[in-house]
């Protein structure tokens, strides 16, 4: 009997788990017998994998998972690599799946899945004629414009009457390219927060909203800064100020050289590879002359930037903006790709100043100093 007590004890808390878990999958994975479903939560900028399901000799499987009342969440099946079926789930939802290696699938069960599913739909299909027009036209910008913008107010129409589904959120973040979001309108911001609003009324503790409502902020913070760039008085350059690698704020103008060279850039490898092998070569031969560097890495990672910065020993000035291509600073500066640099002279930018690569800089700090 005293070994009997834990064993059963034991049972009870597998059984109680498995009672606990309140919404099911019950999926099949055509023309594939006895392999692996992977199941994978979004967390809302990541993925997080909860599990694999192994299928049977008929490629059946079946997951449960708990979730939280009026907490829905994004959950996405894998085979291998490959994504084969979106789900958004709520507490309670018993779906059947049928799907292929390929990510052909039916849904039935959850209007939110199905939502979801033509969301993703829409998508594919926007993106694919994008590339079309960028494979098969001689001159495609006026294709390419006349697409984006169908595009965006079909969204628009599809996000204003869906306010109250989760599955405008993946929407509003969805992008043309890495640089380019389908909702960067500079007004965005005020909808996005609007659209917010209406979700938190339904899903106040969805961690997806929260992340809805803290880009609708910074998207509005942005379109503050710019409001007040283009009110300003005409100076002779924008003056920046963010974080360095120590976290305190650092302002351009308080950094100025004889010359200094404004240094928009990335921790890609490329980019890093330019540090070392031309740009503090030239910085080491000019700073003593009157030469800065007052570099913005716009890397979203700001741990990558951070090593990057260590482990070169950059020794100019550092500072990091996380908004990446949603910074104000990219608008004011005009940066369309990276690196970008401007020269600062006089305290006036020197509009003049034509460098594309490190023999450039130098022949143009050789002139200038």
């Amino acid at each position: 009997m005293k070994s009997f007590k834990p064993v059963a004890a034991a049972a009870l808390l597998v059984l109680a788990a498995a009672c606990g878990k309140n919404t099911q999958i019950e999926g099949t994975l055509y023309e594939t017998p006895d392999s692996q479903v992977i199941v994978k939560l979004l967390d809302v900028n990541r993925f997080q994998v909860l599990d694999s399901v192994k299928t049977d000799a008929k490629g059946r499987f079946s997951y449960k998972l708990d979730l939280k009342k009026a907490q829905p969440e994004f959950v996405y099946l894998y085979y291998g690599e490959r994504q084969i079926a979106s789900l958004l789930l709520q507490k309670g939802d018993k779906v059947k799946v049928e799907t292929d290696t390929l990510g052909v699938y039916t849904v039935e069960g959850s209007e939110e899945s199905l939502k979801l599913q033509k969301v993703e739909k829409d998508y594919n299909a926007f993106v694919s004629e994008m590339n079309r027009i960028l494979a098969k036209e001689y001159d495609p910008q006026a294709q390419l414009s006349r697409c984006y913008v169908n595009y965006y107010r079909d969204r628009m129409s599809y996000v204003m009457s869906n306010t109250k589904s989760l599955t405008v959120v993946p929407v509003l973040f969805q992008q043309v390219n890495p640089t380019f979001p389908v909702f960067s309108q500079p007004t965005d911001g005020i909808m996005m927060q609007a659209v917010a609003d209406s979700l938190k009324t339904v899903y106040p503790e969805s961690r997806y909203v929260k992340a809805l409502e803290k880009e609708a902020q910074r998207r509005i913070s942005t379109l503050e800064v710019s409001n007040k760039l283009q009110n300003a008085e005409e100076v002779g350059y924008i003056d920046i100020t963010l974080p360095g690698i120590d976290g305190n704020k650092v302002t351009l103008s308080e950094k100025l050289g004889d010359v200094t060279m404004v240094y928009f850039w990335q921790a890609t490898a490329e980019q890093k590879l330019f540090n070392i092998d031309a740009l503090v070569p030239i910085y080491e031969q000019y700073h003593k002359k009157g030469f800065e560097v007052y570099a913005v890495s716009l890397d979203s990672d700001k741990s990558a930037w951070a090593a990057a910065v260590k482990n070169q020993q950059l020794p100019w000035v550092n500072v990091c903006d996380t908004r990446g291509a949603q910074s104000p600073y990219v608008t004011s500066y005009g940066i369309g790709s990276l690196p970008m640099v401007w020269f600062i002279v006089d305290g006036n930018i020197d509009n003049e100043a034509r460098v594309s690569n490190a023999a450039d800089i130098k022949e143009y700090l050789r002139k200038k100093l």
